[in-house]
């Protein structure tokens, strides 16, 4: 990954960051422009192969986060960064992102919930949310979606940009 590849990877979550702690929205100009733009670059500097490779790591972002939205647990917002972020990093690290993210955001959930006095009901509702998957298989339980749930929210920008930032520093 080259430095300019790397600067915009950081740029763009720094970007999601910005937004996300501000609105609790991701724009989908910054993503799909995102997304656009990894594609173009790697179709102007190595060809087909480079275009391939940006929609491989797309693709591979898509698919890791996209449960996670589907169960109610995650903004569409956070899938289509990851999946962003993915078309410049390639398929591979694609997935190391993914997963330092999900590193990063179980230690910054904690201390989200204890910021705000919710840590004990948040274990009580991780309870409830296995219990629930355990009966009714996996699947949203109504109680506990983005939409429904009251509980403190986590900007899941950051975590994704720890994961981007770890993905750069390791490679």
């Amino acid at each position: 990954m080259t430095f300019p590849e790397q600067a915009v990877v950081v740029a763009v979550s720094v970007a999601a960051c910005v937004f996300d702690l501000r609105t609790r929205k991701i724009p989908n100009l910054l993503t799909f422009g995102a997304a656009f733009a990894a594609l173009s670059f790697g179709a102007l500097t190595q060809g087909g192969s480079g275009m391939l490779n940006a929609l491989g790591g797309w693709a591979v972002g898509c698919a890791l986060f996209l449960p996670w939205f589907l169960l109610g647990g995650m903004g569409a917002g956070d899938v289509k960064l990851v999946a962003a972020l993915g078309a410049w990093v390639g398929p591979g690290s694609a997935v190391w992102l993914a997963l330092y993210a999900g590193l990063a955001g179980g230690p910054l959930a904690i201390a989200v919930s204890l910021a705000r006095g919710y840590l004990r009901q948040s274990f009580t509702n991780l309870w409830h949310l296995l219990m629930f998957w355990r009966i009714a298989g996996v699947r949203p339980m109504p109680s506990l979606t983005l939409q429904t749930a009251n509980s403190p929210r986590l900007p899941y920008a950051l975590p994704i940009a720890v994961g981007a930032v770890m993905v750069i520093w390791l490679r």
